[in-house]
């Protein structure tokens, strides 16, 4: 039997809806499993704003550096979001969370559904296929950088600065992940422009040498942007820094045809944070519209990082039958929908007994699923 103990910050919106779907389902790979996972919730976001005027409170704080792992939903609100002079933001709680757990690497998948391709805006045969990897730098660059302004106000500055060491460690994750795969790593940078960026280019060619079987290239931001649109099967595993990660994984997030497909994982030397790169979608909140299926892949990351990788397995083929039988919420099945519960029940129903092939659709809808 494995133990581990797994912090949930169920967040604000849309994301305890999410979360409590991506918690039942590993209930029930627990069960399946006879592992034991203790999952407890706390605040982080505006929810905690509201409630202690912190975004991250230290209660949270020291549960996420005691844990195996952490789950998170989603952040944000409106009175936040649309207030510029806000002097706390939930965003702060997030950034700082990152900061203080030493997650330094995003890892974004994106992957192309057979049976989904319909909804993304580009064409079938542009994205076909479409299976890639982005490594982002999470707690460095122009978002960590000194920022302020002059004293008259009328100019502002954000700096960018990267280390040889901050650039190193996320490499060498991104050359395995590459070895791994198909054998292919992309450094997107803006070399010819910046120093930053001609530093991680040079960083990254002499670490080539030490993982021959991997071949890399080098694309400018500007380019691999377009390269992402019109020919997102090129691509294999893409590194790159804070901010040009940040606009290329949301970028490539149409190909899916839905955020609500994509999972993602920041990971640091030992605690790792799993969260779907949805927003917190507050026009949805309370109205079982959500989709759930980014959170519980993002579950079957957290499960490969606990180096469960059969139980992560089963998830995503548990994920892939409710593709295949049309069980989605309304932005991916507008003419019979279910809702977000209805999902979560589904995927955690063939999870805690994938032999059984027959399902009952009126179980499932009703959230009457024999593991309810």
């Amino acid at each position: 039997m494995v133990s581990k103990k797994i912090a949930v910050l169920p967040g604000d919106g849309i994301g305890p809806e999410v979360c409590r779907q991506a918690v039942k389902v590993l209930e029930a790979v627990a069960g399946r499993f006879g592992h034991r996972f203790d999952m407890q919730s706390y605040l982080m976001g505006a929810c905690a704003i509201d409630a202690t005027g912190n975004p991250l409170p230290d209660e949270t704080l020291d549960a996420c550096r005691a844990a195996d792992a952490v789950l998170l939903g989603a952040i944000g609100d409106p009175k936040y979001d649309h207030d510029p002079t806000a002097k706390v933001r939930p965003e702060q709680g997030l950034l700082r969370l990152r900061k203080s757990l030493g997650l330094f690497a995003n890892i974004r998948p994106v992957t192309a559904y057979s049976v989904l391709l319909e909804h993304s805006p580009l064409k079938r045969e542009r994205i076909e296929g479409t299976d890639l990897l982005i490594f982002r730098e999470l707690t460095g660059g122009i978002y960590f950088g000194d920022k302020g302004r002059t004293a008259d106000g009328e100019a502002a500055y954000d700096h960018c600065t990267y280390s040889r060491p901050e650039i190193e460690r996320i490499a060498h994750l991104a050359f395995r992940a590459a070895a791994g795969r198909r054998q292919k790593l992309t450094l997107v940078d803006k070399a010819n422009v910046l120093e930053t960026s001609r530093l991680w280019r040079e960083v990254v060619r002499e670490m080539a040498a030490e993982y021959p079987e991997v071949a890399v290239d080098y694309l400018f931001v500007d380019n691999a942007a377009m390269q992402v649109i019109l020919s997102p099967t090129q691509f294999d595993v893409i590194l790159t820094e804070n901010m040009f990660g940040d606009i290329i994984s949301d970028e490539a997030s149409v190909i899916a045809g839905s955020l609500g497909l994509l999972p993602s994982a920041s990971v640091g030397e030992r605690v790792a944070l799993f969260e779907p790169i949805h927003g917190s979608y507050p026009q949805a909140k309370g109205k079982g519209i959500a989709n759930p299926i980014a959170t519980i892949l993002s579950a079957a990351m957290l499960l490969e990082h606990l180096e469960l990788d059969a139980e992560a397995a089963l998830v995503r083929e548990a994920v892939d039958e409710a593709l295949h039988n049309g069980v989605l919420t309304k932005e991916l099945n507008p003419t019979a929908p279910y809702t977000t519960e209805e999902v979560g029940n589904y995927i955690a129903f063939w999870i805690a007994d994938s032999n059984e092939k027959q399902w009952n659709k009126n179980n499932v809808e009703i959230g009457l699923s024999t593991i309810i």
